[in-house]
């Protein structure tokens, strides 16, 4: 890898599995020094934190239940003297907002419940992450927003989760302009399938693989690899005039 992001830091929320660990293993392979958050998978955390570091990375995780507004807070005081230890510094450069929880939620069986839980981890918490992050974040910074294909093309099987992740476009918009003047941009990434252990159930349908990979211009199921590229690009100073955006890595699903 580059190591293009030496000497940076990175909050990678749910960072123990999945396209969040990806992200976070190759934020570290360029270099930056990386806090991972998890909720339940300690282990996953755990593991994930020490293949980094057998790749000559720096990474520790963190427990963050973000499902809990209140968690929030005692994170960044976790964060912060963990950062301080490790640089004498709690300056934060790119924050990535992915952690997310299992399912979809459709009309014909959501509950208010279901429908708070789904807000509240893919809309309410990355709203103040990034909130507690800003007076951490250096100038030049980058926040960069894990959103999905289905907010811009929603699934009737999965209206909550379209509209959660179609609220994540708007914030990044917002953020984008209001971050603007410090020179951090503001983006986020939107996957399509992609071959993760939260969709195993569905992969595990020959009929169903084959009607999204007939939807799929490249004609398969993404990596996670795949997404951490772009947030790569976006956390690099090579992205540096790229804010505002919503970036699709989906293979071109449902074009």
């Amino acid at each position: 890898m580059s190591q293009s992001l030496n000497g940076k830091t990175a909050l990678v929320t749910g960072g123990s599995r999945g396209i969040g660990r990806a992200i976070a293993e190759r934020l570290a392979a360029d270099g930056a020094t990386v806090a991972l958050t998890y909720n339940s998978s300690k282990t996953g955390a755990e593991e994930a934190v020490a293949e980094i570091e057998k790749a000559g990375g720096s990474a520790f995780a963190l427990k963050a239940e973000l499902l809990d507004a209140g968690s929030i807070g005692p994170l960044f005081e976790a964060l912060d003297a963990e950062l301080e230890s490790r640089n004498g510094s709690r300056t934060l450069d790119i924050v990535v907002n992915n952690a997310g929880g299992s399912g979809f939620g459709g009309l014909d069986n959501a509950t208010p419940e279901s429908f708070d839980a789904m807000f509240n981890v893919f809309v309410r918490a990355p709203f103040f992450v990034v909130q507690a992050a800003l007076s951490r974040l250096s100038d030049g910074g980058r926040v960069i927003n894990v959103s999905s294909g289905f907010a811009t093309r929603p699934s009737p099987m999965a209206s909550m989760y379209s509209m959660a992740k179609g609220s994540i476009n708007v914030f990044t918009h917002s953020l984008a302009i209001e971050l603007g003047s410090r020179g951090i941009t503001a983006n986020a990434v939107a996957p399509g399938w992609t071959r993760t252990d939260m969709n195993a159930a569905v992969r595990d349908n020959a009929d169903i693989v084959k009607a999204i990979e007939a939807d799929t211009a490249l004609g398969r199921f993404g990596e996670p690899s795949e997404i951490a590229n772009v947030v790569a690009f976006l956390a690099s100073d090579e992205g540096r005039w790229v804010t505002g955006q919503v970036i699709e890595a989906s293979g071109g699903y449902k074009l």
